[in-house]
This record gives C-alpha cells, sequence and structure tokens, in this order.
C-alpha cells in the first residue's frame, strides 16, 4: 500500500508544483515558465528518463531523479529564467542528483566512473538526446522477466508519460492495480538487473508483441485522450508514430511492424479534421475529407503493402490498417465500403476477440445493414457484463438508438456515457448528442 502511494505521489509530484508556485513580483511570468515545464517534461520526458536509465541502470531510479531535476526546474526557472537548453539542463542535474544519491548510498566510487564514461555531469552544451534511448527503455520494459500486463503498464508510464488513471482506463482496471504493476514491474527489473539495452535479435521474439503493443496503446491514447480537456494528443501520437517507425526499421521482416506503422499513418492522416480550431471533436461522418493528409495516407498504403508482401496473412494491426485504409480511400461516409469493413472486423474478433473490436464490428454492421442488427449485438455486450465502467458502450447504444427513433432510450444512454467519460471534450460531445436526439 505505501509503495502504491508512493507512486502516486511521485506522479502527482510535477502537476503539484505547477500550480503551486506563485512569484508575487511577475504574475505572468510565474504562471508562464511552470506550462513551459510541464510542456517539455511531455515533450522531453521519455528522453531524459532513458538517458538517464542508460547510466543508472535503473528505471524507477532514473524517472525520480528526473522529476527531482523538474521539481528543482520549477523553484529556479521563474527566478533565473529558463536555460537555453532545458532539456540539457534537467538531464544534468538529475544526472547530479544520481552522483549524490549513489554518494548517500556508499557507492559513488564504482558508479561515477560508469557516469563518467557517457558524458561528464556538468557539461550539457553539447547534450543531445540518441533517439533510439527511448526504444531501449521500450525494450528494457518489455523484458519478459516481467509480465505483459506489467511490461505495458510501466512503459506507457514511464515512456508515455500517461498518468496511472489513463492507464486503468486503457485496461478498464482499477488505478490501484495499475500502481501495484508499476511498483512490483520496478523492483522485478532492478532484482533481475536487467540490462538497459536493445536485446540481440535472437531475444526479440518474447519481447516484440510487448513493444508492438505498448506503441499500439500509446498511440490510441494521442488519438482518442482517456482524461484531460484535449480530444487528441498530437504529441503522444507523433512519439507512439516515431517509435513505430524506428522499430520498422529494427525488425524490417516482421510484417505486424509495418502493419502497425501502416495504421498510424492512416489514423493520424485525419488529425487535421477532427477537431474545430477550439478543440470541439469533429465526427468521423462529418470531417471535411479534403483536409485529410494525403501523404501521410500514402505512406500507410505502402506500409500496408509491405507487410502483406511478406504473403504470411494479415495479423490483427494488418486487419485494423485494412480497415483504416477502406475510411481513408472513401471520398465520403456514404461511399464507405462498409460490408467490406465488416468481412475484416468478422477476422479480426476471431483472430483477436475482444469487447472494443465487437463493438467497433457492431457500428460497421450497423452502416452495412442497419441499426437493429448492430443494437442486438450490443445487447449481447451488456448482458455479459462486458465494458462496464466505460463509456464507449453506452455511446455506441445511444447512436443505435437515435437512428431507430428510440429518442428517449437514446438520451438515456448518451447522459450515461457522458457520466463515464474521463475526457472533457468527450463528455461535452456526448452531452450535446443527447440534446439534439
Amino acid at each position: 500500500m505505501a509503495r502504491r502511494r508512493g507512486e502516486a505521489a511521485r506522479e502527482k509530484r510535477v502537476a503539484a508544483g505547477l500550480e503551486s508556485f506563485v512569484d508575487p513580483t511577475d504574475a505572468l511570468r510565474a504562471a508562464a515558465v511552470p506550462r513551459r515545464i510541464e510542456a517539455l517534461w511531455r515533450i522531453e520526458g521519455p528522453r531524459i528518463v532513458a538517458a538517464l536509465a542508460r547510466v543508472t541502470g535503473d528505471i524507477g531510479f532514473a524517472e525520480d531523479m528526473a522529476l527531482e531535476a523538474v521539481a528543482d526546474a520549477l523553484v529556479q526557472w521563474p527566478a533565473d529564467g529558463v536555460p537555453r537548453k532545458p532539456a540539457a539542463w534537467l538531464t544534468a542535474v538529475a544526472k547530479r542528483k544520481a552522483i549524490d544519491a549513489w554518494r548517500r548510498a556508499e557507492r559513488l566510487d564504482v558508479r561515477y566512473r560508469q557516469l563518467a564514461r557517457e558524458a561528464p555531469a556538468d557539461v550539457v552544451v553539447d547534450w543531445d538526446p540518441v533517439p533510439d534511448d527511448v526504444l531501449r527503455l521500450v525494450f528494457t520494459a518489455c523484458h519478459p522477466v516481467l509480465a505483459r500486463e506489467a511490461q505495458i503498464a510501466l512503459t506507457l508510464r514511464v515512456v508515455g508519460g500517461l498518468s496511472t488513471g489513463e492507464i486503468a482506463r486503457l485496461f478498464v482496471v482499477p488505478v490501484a492495480t495499475v500502481q501495484q504493476r508499476i511498483v512490483r514491474a520496478k523492483k522485478t527489473l532492478a532484482a533481475a538487473k536487467v540490462p538497459f539495452e536493445v536485446p540481440e535479435p535472437t531475444e526479440w521474439g518474447p519481447r516484440l508483441a510487448g513493444v508492438l503493443r505498448v506503441i499500439y496503446l500509446m498511440f490510441t491514447e494521442g488519438y482518442a485522450a482517456t482524461s484531460g480537456d484535449q480530444w487528441i494528443r498530437p504529441d503522444v501520437a507523433a512519439e507512439a508514430l516515431r517509435l513505430g517507425r524506428v522499430l520498422e526499421r529494427l525488425v524490417p521482416r516482421e510484417p505486424e511492424a509495418h502493419a502497425l506503422v501502416a495504421l498510424m499513418e492512416f489514423q493520424a492522416s485525419r488529425f487535421a479534421a477532427r477537431t474545430h480550431a477550439d478543440g470541439t471533436p469533429i465526427l468521423l461522418a462529418d470531417q471535411d475529407r479534403s483536409r485529410w493528409d494525403r501523404g501521410q495516407i500514402e505512406r500507410g498504403r505502402e506500409a500496408l503493402a509491405r507487410a502483406d508482401a511478406f504473403g504470411r496473412g494479415r495479423g490483427s494491426y494488418g486487419l485494423q490498417a485494412a480497415i483504416a485504409q477502406c475510411h481513408s480511400v472513401a471520398p465520403h461516409v456514404d461511399d464507405t465500403d462498409w460490408p467490406q469493413i465488416v468481412l475484416l472486423y468478422d477476422a479480426l474478433s476471431r483472430l483477436a476477440p475482444s469487447p472494443v473490436v465487437e463493438l467497433n464490428r457492431a457500428v460497421a454492421v450497423s452502416m452495412a445493414t442497419g441499426p437493429a442488427t448492430a443494437l442486438a449485438i450490443t445487447d449481447h455486450l451488456v448482458a455479459q457484463g462486458l465494458l462496464r465502467g466505460s463509456y464507449l458502450l453506452p455511446s455506441v447504444r445511444g447512436g443505435l438508438l437515435a437512428r431507430l427513433g428510440r429518442s428517449a432510450e437514446a438520451r438515456a444512454e448518451f447522459a450515461a456515457a457522458a457520466a463515464l467519460a474521463g475526457n472533457t471534450r468527450e463528455r461535452e460531445l456526448l452531452l450535446r448528442r443527447a440534446a439534439a436526439v
């Protein structure tokens, strides 16, 4: 229990610091600098932790030192100004804190030599994050010594920068469960002395599925944020796509790596059309498809073709990419090949069955054959008690009931979905849909 509280406290440390600092002599600067630090941590945090993990060999310790450096920045930067290279400043401070911690543990000599081999802690002007450090962090967190759920939870927390609440919503499990998984995963990696590295190719097999899953879930959170007041988080999605492209080059003969990149390219191509200027969501049927990124769609088609060229049949990412491609090539929602999408979901539900896949299949069925058949599918999910606690099921049911003219029931479902939605924009959208029925 104490360790879970510690994990939660570490997670809140940055946010608490951002809210607590007020400089009465310069209120505007006091407000701007913490926001800049928050944005910097969101973008550069995984790279900073990865760089520290490379020299300390301990992911949990690296994250702690990085957060302590952020706490120092919250105090110093509003008074002294933001450094020219803020990420380098945080890394250097975190390294010095690591040295102090090792000194207190009476292990300075050995560890200091290890750190000195990398770079002097006080030299920051030439700091340049190695792009593959983040991927090394993913591979380390996905070590087979950890259970799959622990691998994914730890990586999403450290690499993706997601809160335990966001991870819990992705898994549809309690927050305490996620916190426990992360704490145990850090202890297990430290006890097993897992090296911070991309393993030899012969060792990729046991880890690759976890790495692909983590990148997929990172992108999913970026595509449809589970919390906050932004419907999409382009920074998270962009980092997932970057990691996917690096991984694709690392394992060029793995079809699902190419397929995952294809899926992310197709989905990311819609970002410019998914929200209004004020951030209000725009549903797929209402999007201006002329704003979709055709270059990105073409890159998606090329990646899916590379995956198919191996002739091994499509895996789960390949099937999802094929579904996304059907949407991407349709000039209008009415021109979408819905029967083909239903067939693809049928194959996906057999290959990788899940309540979310079945719910998405219901949406496709409603467009191909009508809402009544699709409603029966969602009724079955309700009867089985699946997706309880998620806004997704009542949201889809609300849309189906509205199309069937059952307005009162539709409003009730949309209201129930809004009550469950953790994202402010999603909640507002659902309430508008309820009012519009």
